[in-house]
């Protein structure tokens, strides 16, 4: 765990010192840039800041205010720093195994036209690309392939660079440590850069939204929401928040999947039925 010590790049101020020049430099992050720190886990904050002031060498959050002041380019590897993603294709790979027996067939089955799909925060795209090609595994399975246009899966995420990488569709050898080999087959290219392949791209459409203040307006609502691994950077009552929002704007009977050490919280709870609780994955009552 980092002290605020090892924060502050070694010096030690008082701590009230420090937590006042914390608020004014989250403060001013929000004003200038619109991120929204009030509503981050402030433990979360303070390390990922410090991360960028230990590589510009300050020892203070005022003078790193002032590095932001005096280089605009800063504030976008700040700004990397503070959304930072660690995803891979079909990461937790029993996540995907338990959405696919449970989740894709009644989806397929009742014949809703179109389905769709949302993945929120899907950083650079691994996500919504392995949701789309369990839809196109079902449907080849089912011998439906026509079928698979009524698929539309929408990635959203805060972070501009991650989502014009999600747009390439192309990844390396890394993020395919979970993926099983039939799908990296059949699903991307042979050789680097591994591209996915066109008709699970054309399934796939990627948009840049902040949780905290946009939401989708999707007719009908959505069918399948994946929010894995983003709420536990969020306070309580900003958890609580998006969780309302998410029963919100899914469709009837409609399913969400969260991360591993997430779970509903609040009122919410009463709202969805556990699918699969080891895997977090909620049908909406």
């Amino acid at each position: 765990m980092i002290s605020r010590r090892e924060e502050a790049g070694g010096q030690t101020p008082a701590s009230s010192e420090l937590d006042r020049e914390f608020e004014e430099l989250t403060r001013k992050i929000s004003r200038d840039r619109g991120f929204a720190c009030a509503s981050y886990k402030e433990k979360c904050l303070r390390r990922r800041i410090a991360v960028r002031m230990r590589a510009r060498g300050v020892h203070s959050y005022a003078d790193y205010a002032r590095v932001l002041d005096s280089d605009s380019g800063e504030y976008d590897r700040l700004l990397d720093a503070l959304t930072i993603n660690v995803t891979k294709l079909f990461r937790n790979w029993p996540v995907y195994e338990a959405i696919a027996e449970r989740v894709i067939p009644p989806l397929w089955d009742a014949e809703t036209r179109p389905i769709h799909v949302w993945s929120a925060g899907c950083s650079s795209g691994e996500e919504p690309y392995s949701l789309a090609i369990l839809f196109h595994r079902y449907a080849a399975l089912r011998r439906q392939l026509r079928d698979v246009g009524r698929v539309h899966v929408d990635g959203t995420d805060i972070d501009r660079a991650s989502l014009a990488s999600a747009e390439r569709g192309q990844f390396n050898e890394g993020a395919f440590d979970e993926t099983p080999a039939d799908l990296r087959s059949q699903y991307f290219s042979a050789t680097a850069p591994f591209t996915v392949a066109p008709a699970v791209r054309a399934s796939v459409r990627f948009r840049r939204m902040d949780l905290l203040d946009q939401w989708p307006t999707q007719p009908g609502g959505y069918q399948l929401i994946a929010c894995r691994n983003v709420l536990i950077y969020f306070d309580r009552d900003t958890q609580e928040r998006l969780l309302a929002r998410f029963h919100d704007v899914l469709a009837p009977t409609g399913f969400l999947v969260l991360g591993k050490v997430e779970t509903l919280l609040g009122s919410v709870r009463s709202q969805f039925a556990a699918v699969d609780a080891r895997e977090r994955i909620f049908r909406r009552v």
